[in-house]
């Protein structure tokens, strides 16, 4: 039961998603990549990929289900076994007297209906679904299992304190490190502590040690929890497995450190950047986790819309120039530049890049990773990638004026030069390269769009809805323009044309099994300034970085903050986070 591109073409028309010209030179792309028309649009970012899947089942005629952010009876979920369940994208989710539904991508994989019927003894109820909410699913196969984790990690850690203190003063030379990384509580607990990770989507493992104790703390959402807390006696052996699988010198405890390694999970490769640091009580270690797997990501997924939106696509048709990502570490740029490559990388480009690590690895893109120690510098990468008929480059980060003219001279002779840089606003980053040596025109020449961003958390289902009171607005007020923000709303039409702040929602988190502070994942807000005739003469004039974002916001751009409230009132995040990364 195949949907033919004709029907789906048709049913995206008529419902007015896409438009003609957009649909037309998908279909050519389509043509020539020979893969769906669907697949195209969602690759591109014309539509989501909860939108093509309800469009398929509207067409077929199949119910359609999300499961994000269900919890699933774990009894109905374990009907189908997760080999099973994994391999072929089916999620057993509801039983009742009519038969057992399950949630599919493949609506014709009559086999795997077949094998579960016979398996489970109940007429099985297919339903379409899409990737967000498999992978969801899939996940909770294992949260069943967190309970029993700690359980491991305490009896391990206790072999492992026998371990340790039979060993007398403890292990000193590079053999017995390695026989006690080596040793099978020690794997098991190191194991544990990442799977763990990746099971709460941590973006950081901390391993710190005290006095007494060893603490370990994950980085989920931007915020730093306590995991769990060890006995001091584990630290050796932990430390030394982390450095095995990051192959760093075990005996080396004065200096730090810097490694990396790769798993293969079910789902995802997953790297682990490693660094150690010498401390008074013994070394530190933290693990940065990079899912290897860009590719699915879209800008209006990150958060962009709007304006916004219209101007970064705007920027990447361009042949020529440069585009700048701007923030602090850990505010989600390269993943912003990686969304825009995977839109970019089309069959008819060469793409470059040079990066400090190479975060995500991506198919038919050309990375090469950062070697200071060997001389292989941004710049040095940077003038070596020009010299291989690049289309599209993307540098790492801007870090020096070498680096920086050698993107201008690039962008300038014929590339399209995507970047990040380290400041706290799209304004800000004029003044920061002309800090840095760059001429005023040529920045004006090259310079196309400069997005800044911050990551926020996200509100859970289970939010509440408030109103402010006149207070609250008084004290927003001391931070936003409410006129111009008021007109935002109703231009976006998120409100209605006649309605005041009093009558503007405001949500909260609300406590919940799932997510104990009511937020649950995290998603940007950003400032996307684009260079105009008017920027232009005012970066020409030497003017103040209050001046340039003056002049972009007059010409509609919207600032983080006003950004954030915007998402605030639709109930994506709420204002105290919003102000919480925006004061950082």
């Amino acid at each position: 039961m195949q949907i033919k591109d004709d029907q789906l073409k048709k049913f995206i028309l008529e419902s007015g998603l896409v438009g003609k010209s957009d649909i037309s030179s998908a279909e050519k792309k389509a043509a020539d990549t020979s893969q769906p028309l669907g697949d195209v649009l969602v690759s591109d970012g014309k539509i989501s990929e909860l939108d093509l899947r309800r469009m398929q089942a509207y067409v077929l005629g199949i119910p359609f289900v999300s499961l994000s952010g269900e919890k699933i009876d774990f009894e109905i979920l374990s009907m189908i076994p997760e080999p099973i369940a994994r391999k072929n994208n089916i999620i057993a989710y509801k039983k009742d007297k009519d038969g057992l539904e399950v949630a599919m991508l493949d609506f014709d994989d009559l086999p795997t209906i077949d094998f579960i019927k016979k398996k489970v003894g109940l007429k099985i109820l297919p339903r379409l679904t899409d990737a967000a909410s498999i992978k969801e699913a899939l996940a909770q196969y294992k949260k069943s299992l967190q309970a029993e984790f700690d359980d491991i990690i305490q009896k391990e850690s206790a072999t492992l304190k026998t371990v340790a203190d039979n060993s007398g003063s403890g292990p000193e030379s590079e053999k017995e490190l390695k026989d006690l990384a080596e040793d099978l509580p020690v794997v098991k607990i190191v194991d544990t502590l990442i799977s763990h990770a990746i099971l709460q989507n941590a973006s950081d493992i901390h391993i710190e040690p005290e006095e007494d104790s060893l603490i370990v703390r994950y980085r989920i959402d931007g915020i730093l929890h306590d995991a769990m807390v060890l006995p001091k006696d584990t630290a050796p052996g932990i430390t030394a497995r982390i450095k095995v699988l990051a192959n760093l010198k075990l005996d080396e405890k004065r200096l730090p450190q810097d490694g990396r390694f790769k798993i293969t999970t079910d789902a995802d490769q997953v790297s682990f950047r490693v660094s150690t640091l010498p401390t008074y009580f013994g070394e530190k270690t933290v693990m940065r986790v990079l899912k290897e797997n860009s590719h699915g990501y879209t800008l209006e997924g990150l958060g962009f819309h709007g304006e916004s939106l219209e101007r970064i696509h705007e920027a990447m048709k361009s042949k020529t120039g440069m585009i700048l990502a701007a923030g602090p570490t850990g505010s989600g740029k390269t993943t912003t530049l990686y969304t825009m490559l995977d839109i970019l990388n089309t069959p008819d480009v060469n793409i470059s890049t040079v990066e400090d690590p190479i975060e995500y690895q991506m198919t038919r893109i050309n990375q090469t990773q950062v070697k200071p120690e060997i001389g292989l510098t941004f710049a040095n990468g940077l003038r070596t990638l020009l010299r291989q008929d690049p289309d599209i480059v993307m540098v790492g980060e801007i870090r020096d004026k070498e680096t920086l003219d050698l993107g201008i001279n690039a962008s300038l002779t014929g590339h399209l030069v995507l970047s990040t840089i380290h400041t706290n606003s799209a304004a800000g980053a004029i003044p920061r390269m002309i800090d840095m040596g760059a001429e005023a025109f040529l920045i004006v020449s090259t310079i196309k769009t400069i997005i800044a961003q911050r990551l926020v958390r996200k509100l859970t289902n289970t939010k509440e809805k408030y109103f402010m009171t006149p207070a609250e607005l008084k004290a927003l007020g001391n931070i936003v323009d409410l006129d111009r923000m008021l007109k935002i709303l109703k231009d976006e039409k998120i409100i209605g044309e006649k309605d005041t702040w009093d009558k503007v929602p405001f949500y909260r988190g609300k406590k919940s099994e799932e997510s104990p502070d009511g937020y649950s994942g995290r998603v940007g807000i950003h400032e996307v300034l684009k260079m105009s005739t008017a920027l232009k003469e005012l970066i020409l004039k030497g003017s103040a970085q209050d001046e340039l974002e003056k002049q972009a916001k007059a010409e509609g751009m919207m600032t983080m903050i006003e950004d954030g409230i915007f998402q605030a009132v639709q109930g994506i995040t709420t204002t105290e986070e919003v102000l919480r990364v925006v004061s950082e």
